[in-house]
């Protein structure tokens, strides 16, 4: 009897287990699809700002050394995902989409 108790706890706590691990995973799945967002949306920010601030050029003297003090500061602050290199690609990002909310037609996790 007391073996058939052990089974029904063990079944019992595998079943909790599963249950709760499925909650857990479901939440770090919205955390994820939720901080991709902010961040998408950041990155547009940014390209729309150093589009405006730079002007229709960014190989123009201005706009090289709008991007390269940027990367300077903000890879100091936030670290190396702000090199010239990502800040050129964000700005890039913003004139394929000008409009933000097209944007999210294009992005598939932004739906779920």
């Amino acid at each position: 009897m007391a073996d058939t108790q052990n089974e029904l706890s063990t079944v019992g706590t595998e079943q909790a287990y599963q249950s709760v691990r499925g909650y857990v995973i479901e939440a770090q799945q919205q955390v994820y699809r939720a901080v991709n967002s902010a961040m998408v949306e950041a990155y547009w920010k940014i390209g729309k700002d150093i589009y405006e601030a730079s002007g229709e050029s960014e190989r123009a003297a201005y706009g090289k050394q709008l991007i390269a003090e940027l990367a300077e500061k903000l890879t100091a602050e936030f670290g190396k995902g702000f090199t010239e290199r990502n800040l050129r690609s964000m700005r890039q990002f913003y004139l394929v989409f000008p409009i933000r909310n097209a944007l999210r037609a294009e992005l598939s996790w932004t739906h779920a």
